[in-house]
């Protein structure tokens, strides 16, 4: 029967979930893989329900790092003497892996390493050529740190725009995103940026807008944080001008390692605002203005790169390949299908609902992210710090808050500019997360919070099985009146 011979939680309700899910028995390796490589989530009865906010290492992945780290002898690779070699050889052997997994052309791209996808961004925000004849155009459903490009693209006197999303299946409105596709300036630089997936909806935007902005004159953005743990990004298929990635997301280790794979026609165009130890060929002190910026990446890796976690991240991109995406993507869409429908299926006694569903409810053109409330018998939704709170209790590591993605969040809950004027006033006082949902709360009467739940490479149907299990604890309970 295999997922270890199934005698629990239900030998009928995974019967069930195959005969309807076909493709799931070719996933099997999975369980082989949960066993040997993520003993540690059953030995500790631990159900892990957060990919999209990091995802989970393998056993062996931080043995062969270890193993590299105990047989040789590393040095800033900075230099030229046997250590910095030595470290300059696994810098160049992970960035070979990154061109070779994302079928990049290293005549066509550089792969510039970073701290993590906000590092990335940062790098091109800080670095685009906006001015006043410019555009910066984005979606509401974007992260924070796509978001936050904003405060560089104003502060040169460049134009702002969102395209808005729509509920119920908070899409991008396709209409007002060629309306202002169509408008970039004549005279200027436009830079388009949108996430391949959605990390609060799970929505897959397509990837066809690259082609159809750049046909247009526009320089293009796309954030594959939430999409590259679970689907294949071909950049010889797709050729987005920027990519930012956080190889935690995708493999759970090494943390504080990401990368900007970057199109070398436009990094041409980026203007640094600053150089740093490693950027340049050559500075002078008394020629104050004196500077030659390297060329290609490395003119963009500030300072010394994370020469001792690279290693690992040429270790975590073989694991991947070697299982496959395209086996994970099956097994995370299809256990995503399951819990999808026992959401829409579960209701109170009285015939109410229990969930509500942030984004589509069906596995159409959709990840396997889900936000989404839990309703009482009058429809109103339980606290969701409570929510997690409980699970984790259960040893259920679900998510809560708005994921850094204040757009999704907002329409979601149907938030208005003006519901959240006492979140942002002019006195300077610092206002929390939760101190601004609970004002808007108490002046609105909205509830601006969600619970995530997410899939990825160690799931199976045990854990959406034991989740949803959970979730029923919750029928004909009501929900706290404030």
């Amino acid at each position: 029967m295999s997922e270890s011979t199934m005698t629990s939680p239900s030998d009928a309700a995974y019967i069930e979930f195959v005969s309807r899910h076909p493709g799931y028995a070719a996933t099997v390796a999975l369980d082989d893989l949960r066993r040997d490589e993520y003993s540690r989530l059953d030995r500790l009865d631990h159900v892990y329900l957060d990919y999209t906010g990091g995802g989970l290492y393998a056993e062996s992945q931080v043995r062969a790092h270890h193993a590299i780290l105990d047989n040789a002898v590393f040095g800033n690779p900075h230099s030229h003497n046997p250590a910095s070699l030595a470290s300059t050889a696994q810098v160049e052997k992970a960035r070979c892996h990154v061109y070779e997994f994302f079928n990049a052309d290293p005549n066509e791209y550089e792969v510039i390493f970073t701290s993590n996808a906000s590092g990335a961004l940062k790098l091109v925000g800080e670095s685009y050529p906006f001015d006043k004849d410019s555009c910066y155009l984005l979606a509401y459903d974007n992260h924070n740190s796509v978001n936050g490009i904003r405060e560089f693209a104003r502060n040169k006197g460049a134009q702002v725009s969102y395209i808005p999303v729509r509920n119920p299946e908070l899409r991008l409105d396709e209409s007002l995103l060629r309306r202002g596709l169509a408008h970039k300036p004549e005279d200027g630089s436009g830079l388009f940026a949108y996430p391949a997936q959605s990390n609060f909806s799970g929505v897959k935007h397509p990837l066809e807008w690259i082609a159809e902005a750049q046909a247009l004159g526009w320089d293009v953005l796309l954030d594959c944080a939430a999409y590259a743990p679970t689907s294949r990004i071909d950049l010889g298929t797709i050729k987005p001008d920027f990519v930012p990635l956080s190889f935690y997301k995708m493999f759970g280790y090494p943390t504080g390692v990401g990368a900007l794979i970057a199109r070398k026609d436009k990094l041409t165009k980026l203007r640094r605002p600053w150089f740093a130890g490693g950027t340049i060929t050559l500075a002078s002190v008394q020629g104050e203005g004196w500077y030659h910026l390297a060329a290609g990446a490395t003119g963009f890796e500030d300072g010394t790169v994370d020469y001792l976690s690279l290693p690992a991240v040429s270790i975590g991109l073989e694991h991947l390949s070697a299982i496959g995406l395209d086996t994970i993507q099956t097994r995370t869409y299809a256990l995503a299908d399951w819990t999808l429908g026992r959401m829409r299926e579960l209701t109170h006694s009285n015939g109410a609902p229990m969930f509500r569903i942030f984004g589509p409810e069906t596995m159409d053109r959709r990840g396997a992210t889900i936000a989404f409330y839990l309703l009482d018998p009058d429809g109103l939704p339980f606290e969701v710090y409570g929510v997690e709170s409980a699970a984790g209790k259960q040893r259920i590591s679900i998510r809560t808050g708005c994921f850094c993605n204040p757009g999704d969040g907002e329409v979601a809950h149907d938030i208005k500019q003006e519901d959240m004027a006492g979140c942002f006033s002019e006195d300077h006082v610092p206002v929390t997360l939760r101190e601004c949902q609970s004002m808007i709360s108490d002046t609105t009467g909205k509830l601006p919070n969600t619970i995530r739940m997410s899939l990825g490479i160690a799931s199976n149907f045990a854990d959406v099985y034991r989740f949803i299990e959970f979730t029923e604890g919750y029928r004909d309970r009501y929900a706290t009146r404030g």
